[in-house]
């Protein structure tokens, strides 16, 4: 009788001797299980491949070469198998045959005695297969679950693509923001320095103009006007110049031991005058307070700014509080700005109180020619000046500010560290005359510049020797020439005035250097550039101002 049924529920019978096996075999189709005769060992592991519901097996069978196989087979089932075996002894067959022994290795096994009742076979089978069945539908679980397992893993493969691709787009999103808005940026600054710039020019153009005409014509009443109009623009110009500097912290700063509170107290009358008579100007100065370092002049202005600013705060009058005082800022403090180093500092305030910002004009308080002005009352260049000042001298600046309430701004100065050194005033009132035959070496690369430099130094009486950049300077330096000063431009074509200048140190080690610059970034800071022997001006400066750096380098 054939019997069909899923290989997984099959019996394997292995029972060589007599007529068992075809008995079993009888005996399971009648009872609607499916089973397959084998003829020995080899036979029965090949049939298991496929699957199985169950082997049984004759002890007798145990003998035969193909044992190790069926126990390899049977050690390295999955974890999910427990193949049940139903073995046939003979009575008393344990000690017959070696299957008690064996029963350890083989496994799930059941033992039925020869001769056995068909209805024990059946019953032994059904449970058999009962077992086996749950087997296979833990294996169809794992199944399952490794199949979830396989698609969770390429949902969330998919899932990480999805969000780095997303990532990605937002970052670039992200940068094209920031370049929007640094276009933005430079299209304001860009726009700001065109308005300033042209107004100035037109006044630095104009007064030139009716200059020429006034001549032409030989009129030469009322020119001192005219020119002072000019040299005004120009100094306007020139204080932008500065102040652009100042916020992108590329300014020439001389950083020095500061005296916080005699620097306040001389500026006292200045800011009194800058001052409406309804605004009372108190000053609450720490008697103990530290050395600053800072570029004292720098300093002066940005107080000044200050001040201007906490005046037109104030236009029905009030009150406008200047103080110092020292503190020390951790590094919960610091942590929050990148160039502001935890330690000791002097604090400069200027309070108000005036009208107050709301939050979104103190967010853009430094911006650069951002103001809430009037146009023509305002460049909004003052606080990003102080902003970059504060900055580069490796300070910090803050806003507090209330709508109705007023206005303190806070600029934070690090502690001087090192010794004071006294300033040596430059006496201007100095004898204009050249006595021993003194030679200026003069290297910069515009014509006008240079025209300009040789003119004062005639007119002191010094002889001088040009050069357009240091490629002819070089010569100059190693030749047998008298030179007592070397004034040269920062900026020049190729190797620039500082490397000049070691150059010229190297065959005259005593030489004095004046270096004139309108932005040089590695002497932004001159402390860092300057070696003893040398000054720096910087671009535009008064021919007073020259000839004192002149005078006092030589005689020195």
């Amino acid at each position: 009788m054939s019997v069909s049924v899923p290989l997984s529920e099959r019996a394997l019978i292995l029972a060589p001797l007599g007529r068992d096996s075809q008995i079993a075999q009888m005996i399971l189709g009648e009872a609607g299980y499916g089973g397959v005769i084998t003829r020995d060992l080899g036979g029965l592991c090949n049939e298991l491949a496929p699957g199985a519901g169950l082997l049984l097996i004759a002890a007798e069978a145990l003998n035969g070469p193909d044992l190790e196989t069926l126990l390899l087979y049977l050690e390295q089932q999955p974890a999910w198998s427990d193949l049940p075996i139903v073995l046939l002894t003979h009575h008393g067959g344990t000690e017959q045959s070696p299957s008690s022994k064996l029963s350890k290795s083989l496994g799930n096994v059941t033992f039925l005695e020869r001769p056995f009742h068909p209805a024990t076979l059946v019953s032994l089978v059904s449970t058999a297969l009962r077992g086996r069945r749950r087997q296979y539908e833990a294996r169809d679980r794992l199944i399952d679950l490794s199949e979830s397992e396989r698609r969770l893993q390429s949902t969330l493969e998919t899932l990480e693509q999805q969000v780095e691709e997303r990532t990605a787009q937002l970052r670039h999103n992200e940068e094209a923001l920031r370049q929007s808005q640094k276009m933005e940026a430079v299209g304001q600054l860009t726009g700001g320095i065109a308005h300033d710039f042209n107004n100035m020019l037109t006044g630095i153009i104009g007064s030139l103009e009716l200059l020429r005409r006034r001549l032409a014509r030989g009129r030469t009443d009322d020119l001192d006007s005219l020119i002072d109009l000019g040299v005004t623009s120009a100094n306007r110009a020139a204080g932008l110049t500065h102040r652009l500097l100042a916020f992108s912290r590329r300014q020439s700063l001389d950083s020095k031991a500061v005296q916080m509170n005699t620097l306040v107290l001389s500026m006292g009358e200045l800011l009194q005058r800058s001052l409406n008579e309804s605004i009372r100007l108190d000053m609450q100065l720490d008697d103990n307070l530290w050395v600053a370092e800072a570029d004292p002049n720098q300093l002066e202005s940005a107080l000044l700014n200050l001040v201007i600013n906490a005046r037109d705060a104030m236009p029905d009058g009030g009150k406008l509080k200047v103080a110092t005082a020292n503190q020390v800022l951790d590094p919960v403090f610091t942590e929050a700005y990148s160039n502001l180093e935890p330690g000791d500092y002097v604090v400069l305030s200027v309070s108000d109180s005036g009208c107050g910002m709301p939050q979104s004009v103190i967010n853009r308080a430094f911006d650069p020619f951002f103001t809430t002005k009037p146009i023509g009352q305002g460049t909004g260049l003052g606080l990003s000046m102080i902003y970059g000042f504060s900055k580069q001298s490796g300070g910090h600046v803050s806003i507090d500010s209330e709508i109705d309430q007023g206005t303190t701004v806070k600029l934070y100065l690090p502690r001087f560290r090192g010794e004071e050194l006294p300033d040596t005033p430059i006496d201007s009132q100095q004898s204009p005359d050249a006595l021993d035959g003194e030679t200026v070496l003069i290297v910069e690369d515009d014509p006008a510049v240079r025209v300009l430099v040789s003119a004062v130094l005639s007119e002191l009486g010094y002889a001088f020797v040009e050069a357009s950049d240091a490629d002819g300077a070089v010569p100059i330096l190693e030749s047998a020439q008298r030179i007592d000063l070397l004034i040269s431009d920062v900026g020049l074509p190729g190797m620039n005035g500082r490397q000049l200048a070691e150059i010229g140190r190297q065959h005259r080690p005593e030489l004095k250097v004046l270096f004139i610059t309108g932005y040089a970034e590695h002497a932004a800071v001159r402390g860092g550039f300057l070696d003893p022997g040398m000054q720096m001006i910087t671009k535009p400066f008064t021919f007073d101002l020259l000839t004192a750096k002149v005078r006092e380098m030589i005689k020195t």
